[in-house]
Order: structure tokens, then sequence, then C-alpha cells
């Protein structure tokens, strides 16, 4: 496609007339009710927005006419979603071109850290707090839901409105924090990639670290050809977790009745289940997650009025309820298998490791392996995930980027110096998630903010009630992760 044409498209480009046509062909229509400037209630909107119509143009049969462009991949995309904000799409064929953003986000819930987390809760409890897994997927749903319409109805990033609207000084200390999580995170997920690799082929961790490295910078390549290639490939990591647990689930079936009563029954059974509680839901909101998914939404289909952004808003809201469904059930499956295999006689397993070297013993080396393999798809994915949700970051809070390779190199540091200094990786894994505990509350108040301020979101404010269960939920996980920190550091004995 010409690169007049993406431009027009990604609403990079400006032309003076009402229609303007590339080279190749393509007419670009600028919507004419639009020609009006930005008003007072939303400063931040551009001059004009886009409506983009393709006319093919007609080809005549001439000899040098051996070719006609074709469209990659993200633009036909693109592409799709304007028809079907024009009506031509309809049910399932309307859907698809607006799914990926929050199957992407979905992965900060199914991450190296959550493997440890849920195998503790089934190892010691049992199926008792299942139900604890279920309300921190409730929480996680309302919050994305909510950076994906801030992403929406703005047209910009929870980081770049941060930086539009909020004090300079005030800015850069959200960005450093927010930076300090980016690595804490992607620290935790390339440890846990790295831990699977070690333990399905029997290599060291350090040259593991490497192979993880080359593999995540690999698929961050690919970003360079569209979003759409990267959500693919990102669906792919996802969908082999989720078989992976489906087969765990065949091989050892839990106790379905239990698994139902406690999925909805509150049960605490000590301290410690208490501890673990607020281990899960403490945990639950991702501050990257927070940031990228409204990043992701901000530029993937254009729209020109308030019944487009209300028609992709509702096409946002049900791919978050899948996409989170779906970890919310891995999350749930993850706490079952523990809870048939080690509970009660192996409720001492504690870390990754003994669970894979307790598994094989139990129900044979190709269940552990298949194991194995969903952590190393957790860990490689929520590792790509990390590292663009970085990049966004620091692009979207001072305008600064660097190259991708620069970063992932960046954020493979500390992982490489961990292991060359004999720290144990486990315990690394616990104080990456204190970091982020630390860092959560500036996304998460920085959204409830924004996305209440009606010269910012119009007639797409929050609601009495949307805002009530958001304050609310954000006092419950704010408060555990202080209850965490406590606990961290020895403030608070279990």
């Amino acid at each position: 496609m010409h690169r007049a044409c993406r431009k027009f498209l990604t609403g990079q480009a400006r032309f003076p007339s009402n229609t303007a046509k590339c080279s190749q062909g393509y007419t670009l229509s600028l919507a004419p009710e639009l020609h009006a400037p930005a008003t007072k209630a939303r400063p931040h909107r551009p001059e004009y927005r886009f409506e983009v119509k393709f006319v093919d143009k007609v080809i005549q049969p001439r000899m040098s006419d051996a070719t006609v462009p074709r469209l990659n991949l993200s633009e036909r995309t693109m592409r799709a979603g304007q028809e079907a904000l024009a009506g031509r799409r309809r049910g399932i064929r309307g859907f698809l071109p607006f799914a990926g953003p929050a199957l992407i986000a979905s992965v900060a819930y199914m991450d190296p850290g959550n493997f440890a987390t849920n195998i503790q809760a089934g190892a010691r409890h049992g199926y008792s707090l299942l139900w604890v897994v279920v309300l921190a997927n409730l929480v996680a749903m309302l919050f994305q839901s909510l950076s994906a319409k801030l992403g929406i109805v703005t047209g910009h990033s929870l980081a770049e409105l941060c930086r539009r609207h909020f004090p300079r000084p005030l800015v850069i200390a959200m960005w450093l924090a927010s930076e300090v999580a980016a690595m804490a995170t992607d620290l935790a997920e390339f440890l846990g990639a790295a831990i699977g690799l070690s333990l399905l082929f029997g290599l060291p961790l350090l040259a593991c670290l490497g192979v993880v490295g080359i593999v995540t910078y690999a698929v961050l390549a690919v970003q360079g050809n569209g979003f759409r290639l990267m959500e693919i490939l990102i669906g792919g990591f996802v969908a082999v977790i989720g078989l992976c647990y489906l087969i765990e689930l065949l091989v050892a079936p839990p106790a379905w009745g239990q698994f139902a009563y406690h999925s909805v029954v509150p049960e605490l059974q000590g301290m410690d289940a208490v501890t673990l509680a607020v281990g899960i839901i403490g945990a639950t909101v991702m501050p990257h997650a927070i940031y990228l998914h409204s990043a992701l939404t901000s530029r993937r289909v254009p729209t020109l009025t308030d019944q487009d952004r209300q028609r992709v808003l509702r096409y946002s809201n049900h791919e978050v309820l899948i996409a989170l469904m779906f970890a919310g059930l891995v999350n749930m499956a993850m706490v079952a298998l523990a809870a048939t295999v080690f509970h009660p006689d192996h409720a001492d397993v504690a870390e990754i490791e003994t669970a894979y070297q307790t598994l094989t013993p139990l129900l044979g080396g190709a269940a552990a392996s298949v194991f194995m393999i969903s952590l190393l798809a957790s860990g490689f994915s929520s590792s790509v995930v990390g590292t663009l949700a970085g990049q966004g970051i620091m692009q979207d809070f001072v305008g600064f980027r660097i190259p991708i390779w620069l970063r992932r190199v960046i954020t493979m540091a500390p992982a490489f110096l961990i292991v060359a200094l004999g720290v144990n990786a486990t315990q690394a894994l616990v104080y990456s998630q204190v970091v982020l505990s630390m860092a959560l509350p500036v996304p998460m108040i920085a959204l409830l903010v924004l996305t209440g301020r009606p010269e910012i979101m119009g007639r797409f404010v929050n609601r009495p009630l949307t805002r009530a269960l958001a304050t609310m939920a954000a006092v419950l996980v704010l408060s555990l992760n202080m209850v965490l920190l406590a606990l961290s550091f020895g403030l608070l004995e279990t």
C-alpha cells in the first residue's frame, strides 16, 4: 500500500481538501461534517478526523501493469474495522477486526508469577481459594475495560494523557516508577521462561537466559510488519497455555463438585490462607497491562463519531470479557491441578522447580513436560508483552524512543546478573512482585482520575456506578498490596 495511504489511514497525515488521491489510485476522503475545529470540551483531539474510503482504481489492460498493490495483514484489519463501523460487516465478522488488544493484555494474568502463587494456593489449601481467583479476575476485567475505553474514546494512551494533563514533575516521577515496574515485570517473566527451559531440557540457567532473549527478540521483530501478526503470535502462545492445562485436567481430573462450590463460596482456613489470598488479589492488576491496553486501542481503527466509539467500545468490552475469562479459567485450572495432585500429601510444594519434580513421579514425565511447556509459552509471551509495554511507556510519557533491541538488552541485564551471582531465581521472582506492588498505585489512580473527567471523556465519562465499583476495587487492591508489602518486609507476621 502506498505510504500516503498508510499515513492517512492512521491519522498521521492531513490534507487541505476534502479528498486526495495517492499515486496508486486510492481515494482518501475527509468526513465533511467534521471540519469544525476542536472544541474546548476536547482540547486534546486533532483539528480534523478522517474517514477513509478505498476506491480501487481501474486497471487498464496495459503490459506495464503486471501487479496490483495489496494491503498487508494489519491494513486489511483496519479496513475491515472501517467496514464494520459502516455496517457492512456484522456478527463475528464485525467483531474480529477489533479483537487483539485484550488478548495481548490477558497474557499479564497468565505470567510465571501466577504459576507460583496458584501452585502454593492449591497445594496448601486445596480448592478453597478458587473464589479468590474469581474475584481477582473480576477486578482485572473492570480495570482493563476502563483502560481500553480511555484509549478508544480519546485516541491517546494512558501515559500520553498523563503527560498532557498532569504537572511535569509528577509526570517524570510517574515515568520513572513505571519504568522500574516494567523492568521488574520483564525480570519475572524472563526468569520464568528460563526456568522452564532449564527444567525441560536440562540446560544451565544462564544458557537458557540467552535462548529466551533470542526467541523473544525474534518475536518482537515481527512488530515491523504491523500489529496483526504480533496479535496472532501472542494468541498462539495463549492457545498453547490453555491446551496444556486442558490436557493436565484430563490427566488429573479435579473434584468438579468441590471446584464449583469453592469458586463461589468464600472460605479462608487460617492466616496462611489469608496471606495467599492477599498475594492472589494484591498482584492481580499489573501496571504494564493497564498502560499497554490503552495504547493498543488508541490507534487501532480511527473513529469519527461518538456512535463509532460506542460501537468499538461494545466490541472491546466483549473481547475483555472473553480474553480475561479465558485467563481466569487458566488460573483456576492451575489451582485445581495443584489441589488434585499435591493436596494434602505434598502441601510443601511452593516453587515451580519443586512442582515439576513432584509431578514426574505422580503423573509421569509427559504430564510434567506439558506443565513446563505451558510455563515456556507463558514466559515467552509475557516477556514480549512486557517489552512492548515498556517501550510504549517511555515513548508516551517523555516522547523518547530507543531501538527495541537496546531495550531488550537493558531488560535482560538484571536477569543475567542475578543468575551469574547465584541468587535464588524464585526468590528474585518474589522480590520483583514486591516492586510491582509499590508501582501499582501510579497507573491505577491515574486511570480513575482521567476516566472520571468529563473534559477528557465527554459523554463516555465514568457513570456513578462504574466510579463507585472502580473506587472500591482500587481501595481493595491497593490495601491488599500494602499488606503484601508489609508481609514481604516482615512488618506483619503470618
